[in-house]
């Protein structure tokens, strides 16, 4: 059960991240940036999705670890903006 959860997720991010890059290239905005955010948000999505209330698999400790990580880099591009503004 957790091994159909755990692929059903990989797909539904793999979906959203094809679905992401199809816009953003549709849209003649191609942002390594913009695309990071939102896959950082379809990542949570997911990760929230899949956490069970009363057991915790393994996989969802690594998951954690790499959302840490996002979120650290998505302050970092926070940070960069707000200085890139300042800079102006």
């Amino acid at each position: 059960m957790a091994s159909a959860k755990k692929y059903s997720a990989a797909a539904v991010l793999a979906a959203w991240l094809i679905i992401v890059a199809f816009f953003m290239v549709l849209n003649r905005a191609l942002d390594l940036e913009v695309f990071f955010v939102l896959s950082l948000i379809g990542l949570l999505v997911v990760a929230v999705l899949i956490d069970g209330a009363f057991s915790r698999p393994r996989y969802m400790r690594y998951i954690g670890y790499l959302i840490a990580a996002g979120v650290a880099l998505f302050a970092y591009i926070v940070v960069e903006k707000i200085l890139e503004i300042l800079a102006a």
